[in-house]
C-alpha cells in the first residue's frame, strides 16, 4: 500500500480514507449541496444525466455560486443522456464561470461510438472530498413533494481515494477539444498537505473503472472475484439486471459452494423492454436457488454488492453487458468489516421492508405461457441491441 504523498496506482487499495454510506434522495442532494458550498478551490461533477428541472437548477445554482466566489468548477455531462438540457440555463452557468461540456455529443463526436457513454456519477471537491454512486442530477433521483426518489445509493469518501478520483476527473475533462479550459491535478506537495491528519489504517478503498475502448474492465473483475471467493453471503442490488453467461456460471458455482446469494431487482421499471428481458432470467435464478427479490417502494436504480460482511463495490456499473462492454463506468471497492457489515445489514433491511420475494412456485403460477414467450423475445431483442451498440468498437492500445 502506498504510504507517501505520491498518487497511488489505480489498481491498489489505499488506506488513508474516511467513508460514509449515503442514501439517495434528499440525503444525497443535501450532502452534495453542502460539499459544493464548502468547496474552496476546485469542483468536478461528472454525470450521465444532468437536467434543468428543480433538482438540476438547485445543483446548478450552487455550482454557479461556487464559481462566482472563485472556485474552478468543471461540469461534464453525457452528450446523449443530457442532450436536451436547457441551453439558456447552461449559458447562465457559463456566464457565472462554470466550465461546462457535453461528453461525445451524438453526431458531433470525432468517434461515433454510440454505446460508449459517460455513465459514471462522480463529484469531487478540492481534490479530497468525493461522492461516487449511481445518482443522476434529476428530480427522479430526489425526494419530491408528490413522489419518493428512485432507490439509489452512493459512497462519500475523503482522503487518498478522492485524490485519485480528482485525477480521473481531470483526465476525462482534459480529453475534450477545448484546450482553453484545463483542469489541474493535485501535485505532490498539495497531496501531502491534504492527507495531513489521515491515519494509515482508516479504511481500505480503491477506484475501479470499466471502459472497454480503453481496455479497462476493473469493475467486471471486482464482481467476478467477489463471486469466486465469497464464502457466506453476497447481496447484489442492480437495476437492469442482465448478467452474461460468465457471471451466471460464477453465480451458480457460488450457490454450489454454499453461498447464500441474494439478488435485488426492480419491481417497477422505467424501461419495460429491459424489465421483460430481465424476467426471462427469473426461472434460471430460481432453479439455481438464488434468492430473488423485487424492490417495490419505487424504481430501483442502485448498483451495489456486498460480500461476507467485509467487502463491497458501489457505483454506476449495472450487472449487464452495456456496462461491461460499452459505457464508461466508475465504482469504488471497500474492504472494511465494520463499515461493510453496516451496509450489508442496511441492504438486508431493505429486503425485509421494501421487497417482495419471488419464488419459483409463484413465478410459475402467475406467469402465462404468452408472457414467458414475450419475455424470451424481449431477452433476444435486448441481446441484439447490445450487440449492435458494441460490435463496431475498436479498442485503443
Amino acid at each position: 500500500m502506498p504510504t507517501d504523498s505520491k498518487l497511488p496506482n489505480e489498481h491498489d487499495y489505499t488506506l488513508r480514507n474516511k467513508v460514509a454510506f449515503v442514501h439517495g434522495g434528499s440525503e444525497y442532494f443535501d450532502t452534495l449541496i453542502h460539499l459544493i458550498n464548502k468547496a474552496v478551490h476546485t469542483i468536478h461533477l461528472q454525470v450521465y444525466i444532468f437536467t434543468t428541472d428543480e433538482t438540476g437548477r438547485r445543483v446548478g445554482d450552487a455550482l454557479a455560486d461556487a464559481a462566482k466566489r472563485g472556485v474552478q468548477v468543471f461540469l461534464l455531462a453525457d452528450g446523449y443522456a443530457s442532450q436536451h438540457i436547457d441551453d439558456d440555463y447552461i449559458e447562465t452557468l457559463q456566464a457565472a464561470g462554470v466550465h461546462f461540456r457535453l461528453f461525445e455529443p451524438i453526431f458531433k463526436s470525432s468517434n461515433f461510438y454510440f454505446g460508449r457513454r459517460l455513465h459514471h456519477k462522480v463529484f469531487v471537491a478540492d481534490h479530497y472530498r468525493a461522492l461516487v454512486g449511481g445518482i443522476n442530477i434529476e428530480n427522479k433521483y430526489n425526494d419530491m413533494p408528490d413522489t419518493p426518489a428512485w432507490f439509489d445509493v452512493a459512497l462519500y469518501t475523503e482522503g487518498e481515494t478522492a485524490i485519485r478520483l480528482s485525477a480521473i476527473c481531470c483526465e476525462m475533462w482534459n480529453g475534450g477539444k477545448d484546450k482553453n479550459s484545463i483542469a489541474t491535478q493535485a501535485d505532490a506537495a498539495t497531496t501531502a498537505q491534504l492527507l495531513q491528519g489521515f491515519n494509515s489504517g482508516e479504511c481500505a478503498v480503491r477506484v475501479r473503472r470499466n471502459d472497454w475502448v480503453k481496455r479497462k474492465k476493473q469493475i467486471w473483475k471486482s464482481y467476478f472475484d467477489m463471486l469466486n471467493t465469497c464464502a457466506d453471503e453476497m447481496i447484489i442490488a442492480s437495476s437492469y439486471f442482465l448478467p452474461g453467461w460468465i457471471f451466471r456460471k460464477r453465480m451458480a458455482a457460488a450457490i454450489k459452494r454454499g453461498v447464500k446469494l441474494k439478488v435485488i431487482v426492480a419491481g417497477l421499471s422505467d424501461v419495460m423492454l429491459a424489465k421483460s428481458a430481465e424476467k426471462y432470467l427469473y426461472r434460471w435464478m430460481l432453479r439455481n436457488n438464488i434468492e430473488l427479490y423485487e424492490y417495490t417502494r419505487s424504481i430501483l436504480h442502485a448498483k451495489v454488492a456486498v460480500a461476507d460482511n467485509k467487502r463491497m463495490t458501489i457505483g454506476s456499473y449495472n450487472f449487464n453487458n452495456i456496462s461491461a462492454y460499452a459505457s464508461i463506468e466508475l465504482n469504488l471497492d471497500v474492504r472494511n468489516k465494520p463499515f461493510v457489515s453496516d451496509v450489508q445489514e442496511a441492504l438486508n433491511d431493505v429486503i425485509l421492508k421494501d421487497c417482495k420475494r419471488i419464488t419459483e412456485e409463484a413465478y410459475s403460477t402467475q406467469t402465462t405461457y404468452l408472457q414467458r414467450a414475450w419475455q424470451y423475445m424481449a431477452y433476444l431483442t435486448v441481446k441484439l441491441l447490445l450487440n449492435v451498440v458494441t460490435f463496431y468498437y475498436t479498442q485503443e492500445k
